[in-house]
Parts: structure tokens; C-alpha cells; sequence
């Protein structure tokens, strides 16, 4: 079974692409979501996690007390990695397993959907991988409008993250959501490309 990384910078719009690849019947796993989930859920997780950030990572119901976390570990990148390498290998286990579902086997790739697929050198599990990028400032206004938060806040989450030329080089297939080309193109472009090439 192929399975196909798809990334992009925070604010590129690779979620916009993973939801075009939905239409189109292709099966997609969410990293984010899926890793929300199982830090909800999953009592090992959930205990390492207490153990590295403390009581205040879940509220008194235990759900996820996201917006603290994230005040944390995006101003702490050894804290960010601690957490990434709690989370990280729980989430691939849950991708395996998804991944073997009978429907899921019929599909002609899957799509692993991770904003730090570069960043962790994950490229080996994939047949190929596809970046979305777009200009610095149309990123940053998208994310303070989505999330509601300064531009400070984006722009040092940001810095988290490799820039998009560097990781141009080593990806496989680039969109650019830059309004210079119709993004369904290009990706159904890369669609077929990955059904014969791939």
C-alpha cells in the first residue's frame, strides 16, 4: 500500500488539499486530529504527559487543556521534542493500525496528513511526499484569523518549523496555495503522477 506524506508550514493550507484528496475518495489520516485524540484517550499517553507538564495539562474533566500546552512547549522547543516523542510513536502505532482496515486497503494510496513530517525525518515511511507552501504573510494573516491569536504568537510558532526552502528540496511533489496556479491542477496533477509512477 502506498502511503504518502503530506505536509506543509502552519498556515499553507494543507488541510485545504487533505479535504480536495477526501473528495476524491482518498483516504486520509490526520495527524493532528488523530494525535488530539489519543491524547485524550489513551491512559498511558495521558499519564506521561501529566508526568512531563504537570496537572494543568488536563482540565478536571481530564480533557486536554490545549491552549495551555501549546502556551508551553511553543515558547520551549527541548519541551516541544519531549512531548513530540511521547505523542509521535503512538500516533504511527495508530496508523498502522488504521491503515490494515479493510476498507481502507481498497483505496488506491493513503495520505498521512503531519506539519513536521521534514522536521522528524519521517520521509523513509513514505512512498512520496507532497509539501504545500505559500508566502510568509498570507500564512500568518490565515492563522490569525483562524485561530485568533496575535501575530507574535504565529510567527514564534513559525520558527518552529523548517522554512518552506528547505523543504522544497527534499520533497517529492510541491502545491503551491500561493494564488499563482489552480491548486485542484496541480494536485490532480500530483494524483496521477502517484497512481504511475509512484
Amino acid at each position: 500500500m502506498k502511503l504518502i506524506g503530506l505536509t506543509g508550514g502552519i498556515g499553507s493550507g494543507k488541510t485545504m488539499v487533505a479535504d480536495m484528496l477526501h473528495t476524491m475518495r482518498i483516504p486520509i489520516y490526520s495527524s493532528d486530529e488523530q494525535g488530539k485524540r489519543i491524547m485524550n484517550k489513551d491512559h498511558k499517553v495521558i499519564q506521561k504527559i501529566t508526568d512531563l507538564l504537570g496537572s494543568e495539562a488536563y482540565d478536571d474533566n481530564d480533557v486536554l487543556n490545549s491552549a495551555w500546552i501549546a502556551s508551553k512547549v511553543f515558547q520551549d522547543k527541548n519541551l516541544l521534542q519531549q512531548l513530540n516523542a511521547i505523542v509521535h510513536p503512538a500516533v504511527f502505532r495508530d496508523l498502522m493500525e488504521w491503515s490494515q482496515r479493510e476498507e481502507i486497503q481498497k483505496a488506491s494510496y493513503l495520505i498521512q496528513e503531519s506539519a513536521i513530517i521534514f522536521e522528524e525525518n519521517l520521509t523513509d515511511r513514505f512512498t512520496a511526499t507532497i509539501l504545500v507552501v505559500a508566502d510568509e504573510e498570507t500564512r500568518i494573516e490565515r492563522v490569525m484569523k483562524r485561530d485568533q491569536v496575535n501575530r507574535e504568537k504565529v510567527i514564534s510558532r513559525m520558527k518552529l518549523q523548517w522554512p518552506d526552502e528547505d523543504k522544497i528540496r527534499l520533497a517529492d511533489f510541491v502545491i503551491y496555495n500561493d494564488g499563482s496556479g489552480s491548486v485542484i491542477r496541480q494536485l490532480m496533477d500530483i494524483h496521477t503522477m502517484i497512481i504511475k509512477v509512484c
